[in-house]
């Protein structure tokens, strides 16, 4: 299970004394994965977040310090960008291998055809076939323009 790999890396990391950005980031993906668990617990669901909705959490995570790091970039500020950076490493370890493009594009050839879509209209539910099948292993932004492109 994924909560249990990300609690033991953190337990490691303390224990061998690791640096600190990777104890900080971990800490941040527990209490991120603590926050949607009383989310959750609102909802009458007392099992807590799954794993593919730690994958989400991990996803948006990464996406969100990307934006940062560029943020910082722009604004001349390349130690905060390279920090940002480096927290995107730590969390990309416990993310599935992500696609190359390639396979993005063998991805939605295939659901196009899978789906006979033929226009913009039946975008939606390629893409979400796509987010059902590769949940944290593929850029959707990217899957999103190649789909839009095929089907113009």
């Amino acid at each position: 299970m994924l909560r249990e790999k990300i609690d033991t890396a953190l337990k490691a990391s303390m224990k061998a004394k690791d640096d600190k950005l990777r104890v900080a980031t971990l800490r941040l993906i527990n209490a991120a994965i603590k926050d949607r668990d009383i989310a959750a617990r609102g909802e009458d669901r007392c099992e807590g977040v799954s794993d593919d909705e730690i994958l989400a959490i991990l996803t948006k995570m990464v996406k969100q310090r990307e934006e940062s790091a560029a943020a910082f970039d722009k604004g001349c500020r390349p130690e905060l960008a390279e920090q940002e950076r480096a927290e995107i490493e730590v969390i990309k370890n416990f993310l599935p291998r992500q696609l190359s493009e390639d396979e993005i594009k063998s991805a939605v050839s295939g659901v196009i055809e899978e789906y006979e879509a033929s226009g913009l209209k039946d975008m939606g539910k390629c893409m979400g076939a796509l987010k059902e099948r590769y949940p944290g292993s593929m850029n959707f932004g990217q899957a999103s323009k190649l789909m839009k492109e095929a089907l113009t």
